[in-house]
């Protein structure tokens, strides 16, 4: 795990050469904005929200008050209160947003193409549900029906996450993976949601070759050991939706704010994104002569 000083570095080097830039583009330029201003820089919120997602906290109101107020007080000297702080949270979406097109991975011309459930409440709950009534809808996975999003992901053969789209619950898979995969260029290896002729030829004129598994009773089509042994090594991308639930905690009940969500989201697909190590491609001595023959 990287430490608090590397964090904040990454962080506050980008946001020294974003900020400029985004202030140009601000309608608000050259005006005195109203009401007071914050305390707390942009980048040290930033490096808050993400470290609690590195951490093993399960709350971040346990982990403000708990655990940064009191051990690191000096690291940040000007503090605020946890309500004033989760208040200010939702001006960090177009930072985080910024930060993660910054630190996206390399394309090396072998993708990884999935999307995962992110469930907002309980199914008993559904329509009791106010915050999200109006951005989340109700989908249905392998494991049933939930009510929620999806998070749509891309990535190398090395974990590095290349794109990601948030959709409400109930958007396929193909409706996505033609704008998800834009700059995208060799091949791209997908589950059986992604079978769609039309898809395939948007995508190789575009340069982007996809694969997927094939259904019952469809005809089989050639594919070469190289592809056939990659296709099989799809499950990488399982396991980066796993950590980013279960270790980055992109999911759970308690939001009470849609631009809480998305900023808790981005924040936790960024400390990912900063994990020295990451999910990848590991090849046995026969998969291994099977790519280089093939």
């Amino acid at each position: 795990m990287e430490t608090l000083i590397e964090l904040y570095c990454s962080v506050d080097d980008f946001w020294k050469d974003f900020n400029k830039q985004w202030e140009q583009h601000l309608i608000t330029k050259g005006k005195s904005l109203r009401g007071p201003k914050a305390e707390m820089s942009i980048p040290e919120m930033m490096t808050i929200s993400i470290l609690f997602h590195q951490s093993n906290y399960r709350n971040f109101k346990h982990f403000y008050c708990s655990h940064v107020m009191i051990y690191l007080h000096k690291e940040f000297p000007t503090l605020i209160s946890y309500s004033r702080f989760v208040y200010l949270l939702k001006n960090l979406f177009i930072p985080l947003f910024a930060y993660l097109l910054h630190n996206k991975g390399t394309i090396t011309g072998v993708s990884f193409i999935d999307s995962t459930k992110i469930q907002v409440c309980h199914n008993k709950r559904i329509r009791r549900n106010k915050v999200f009534a109006k951005f989340a809808k109700m989908g249905k996975t392998g494991a049933g029906w939930f009510f929620g999003v999806k998070l749509h992901l891309i990535i190398n053969e090395v974990g590095e996450i290349l794109a990601f789209q948030l959709t409400p619950g109930n958007a396929s898979d193909v409706s996505v993976a033609e704008v998800l995969s834009q700059g995208i260029t060799g091949n791209l290896y997908g589950d059986k949601g992604y079978i769609s002729e039309k898809l395939g030829k948007k995508l190789m004129d575009k340069g982007l070759q996809l694969f997927t598994n094939l259904r019952s009773k469809m005809k089989n089509k050639f594919m070469n050991l190289r592809d056939k042994i990659l296709l099989r090594k799809r499950v990488i991308i399982e396991t980066v939706n796993d950590q980013l639930k279960n270790i980055s905690q992109i999911e759970h009940t308690r939001h009470r704010s849609v631009s809480n969500f998305l900023v808790n989201t981005l924040c936790g697909i960024a400390a990912y994104m900063r994990q020295p190590k990451k999910p990848r491609i590991r090849m046995s001595d026969k998969e291994s002569l099977g790519l280089v023959t093939s």
